[in-house]
């Protein structure tokens, strides 16, 4: 398997329904463990000792035995222990953590009762401009669970992203949007539908969080579970829906919108997947095809991905003489250069050719020609989806952000498997032409407008979409205070610290190729 490097949110769980991770990988599924608060055990006089992490790599309390199916060898697993686990996490941090200095320092390893809790307390303490920590993307994932969502984007589940517009009392929770053949698509559930109980627990304050969690996020394909929902119209349905190995459909409602001052298109975007390549240049034929004027790209629920995908589609956009030779995304690492890059190898370029993802590689790619694109944003446009709109504006082309101010994480990292357990540390921070990456507390929207869980993604009449087509054509931004009643309600998800999409953080992702491949 080509190693990674990765930049993934942190997501924390919901308190009120007692989980750590994200649900809704591939539609919906996998509220995955990860670790918040360290365990605490009795001090002790075990003193933080820092060595080379290669000394103790692979020194497991419980080693894999067999073949590593992403190299086709042994696993190097090796007879070890919890002490000499946390050892390799002390080393690692101190080697390649981009802000390595800022780790508290006289931490006592066994005061922590596994190295993913040790791990949780490696990381800066520091703060944002706006008071957010600096560090939200520290996280851990089981590698192979990990390695089947990032390489295919499948996980059991509905195939029905949940937006949690509320996760206290009184709860709301909505389907943002459904994966295409999947269980809620055939079901006939759309975007809006609220989610009032699951397996007959009422969502809005009921608090059996156990039954809502099993509901929500299925741990596996074949589970049933029964789902009232209120749907837009003001009806109410109930469903019993099986969960099932889902695979996501990245680029959807592909289409063109006639104005009155040109041609627009439009395309949803979820994830920088393998798929996605081949989706993205079948949009954009699509779009040279059309002879449209302007476009609109939906990212609104886009935590990123392959960050190949990323520059290929902002070269897709651009004009030939904004790309030629310039740089998409320079990474800029700790004064130790952990991984030994030089300039060429620390910089991605504007791809011009198909990296082989879902095509064959090395094929040109078409080119819309545009000096100007809208995007839609909001909390859950992360990483790879920040990339291209902060690489487009640094080689010139006019981006206008819609919607709500992005994630914030200009950040990215190589994750890292170490007994069966993969750990993503930030380790580089990207930088676009011009050489700006601070925006640690999000990108602010050109016009910021509510969520509209009224309309369907695509639907001209829908706020964010309709705002973007005013703003085109010479129009200001809605006023605050402006949107229907339907949404206004909305507004407060994209004020938050956070998303509100709860996904598996694999999907939160800044993930470039090794300089090797």
């Amino acid at each position: 398997m080509r190693r990674h490097l990765a930049g993934v949110a942190a997501i924390c769980a919901l308190a009120v329904l007692a989980a750590c991770g994200g649900g809704g990988g591939g539609g919906g599924g996998g509220f995955l463990p990860i670790a918040s608060a360290p365990a605490v055990a009795p001090a002790t006089a075990d003193a933080e000792v820092i060595v080379a992490s290669s000394t103790v790599a692979g020194l497991c309390a419980a080693p894999r035995f067999g073949v590593d199916p992403d190299t086709g060898a042994a696993f190097p697993d090796r007879p070890g222990s919890l002490a000499d686990e946390k050892r390799w996490l002390r080393g690692w941090i101190n080697e390649t953590y981009l802000w390595y200095a800022e780790v508290p320092t006289g931490l006592q390893p066994a005061a922590y009762a596994t190295p993913i809790a040790y791990f949780a307390a490696l990381k800066t303490p520091a703060v944002t401009a706006s008071g957010r920590a600096k560090d939200r993307f520290h996280f851990t994932y089981d590698t192979a669970v990990y390695r089947a969502l990032s390489q295919s984007g499948v996980s059991a589940g509905y195939g029905m992203e949940i937006a949690f517009l509320s996760s206290t009392v009184p709860r709301d929770l909505r389907v943002a949007y459904v994966e295409p053949g999947a269980a809620a698509a055939v079901a006939g559930i759309g975007r809006g539908a609220k989610l009032l109980e699951i397996d007959g627990v009422d969502v809005v304050s009921g608090t059996d969080t156990a039954r809502l969690n099993a509901g929500l996020a299925p741990a596996k394909a074949g589970e049933q579970h029964g789902f009232k929902l209120g749907l837009p119209d003001g009806s109410t349905r109930s469903v019993t829906l099986t969960s099932a190995n889902v695979t996501s459909t990245p680029v959807q409602n592909v289409k063109t919108i006639d104005t009155a001052s040109g041609r627009v298109g439009y395309l949803q975007f979820n994830d920088h997947n393998e798929p996605a390549e081949a989706q993205l240049i079948s949009a954009v034929n699509q779009f040279k095809t059309a002879g449209i004027a302007d476009l609109v790209i939906d990212m609104r629920y886009n935590g990123g991905g392959l960050l190949a995908v990323a520059s290929e589609l902002a070269f897709m956009v651009a004009t030939p003489a904004a790309t030629q030779g310039r740089i998409f995304e320079r990474l800029l690492f700790n004064d130790k250069n952990p991984f030994g890059l030089n300039p060429a190898l620390g910089a991605v370029p504007f791809y011009g050719t198909t990296r082989g993802y879902s095509t064959t590689a090395g094929q040109a790619l078409p080119q819309l020609g545009l000096s100007r694109v809208t995007v839609l944003t909001g909390p859950d446009t992360c990483s790879a989806s920040e990339s291209v709109v902060n690489s487009l504006r640094g080689v010139g082309v006019a981006v206008n952000l819609v919607g709500g101010a992005t994630c914030g994480k200009p950040y990215g990292f190589y994750p890292q498997d170490n007994c069966g357990t993969t750990y993503f540390a930030i380790q580089f921070q990207g930088v676009n032409a011009q050489g700006f990456g601070d925006y640690g507390d999000g990108f602010a929207p050109t016009c910021a407008v509510a969520d509209d869980f009224g309309h369907a993604l695509g639907d001209p009449a829908e706020a964010r979409l309709a705002a973007a087509l005013s703003l085109r054509s010479g129009g200001a931004c809605p006023a605050a205070g402006s949107t229907k009643t339907a949404i206004a309600g909305a507004a407060k998800t994209d004020v938050g610290d956070g998303p509100y999409l709860r996904r598996s953080p694999a999907r939160e992702n800044r993930v470039l190729e090794a300089p090797s491949r």
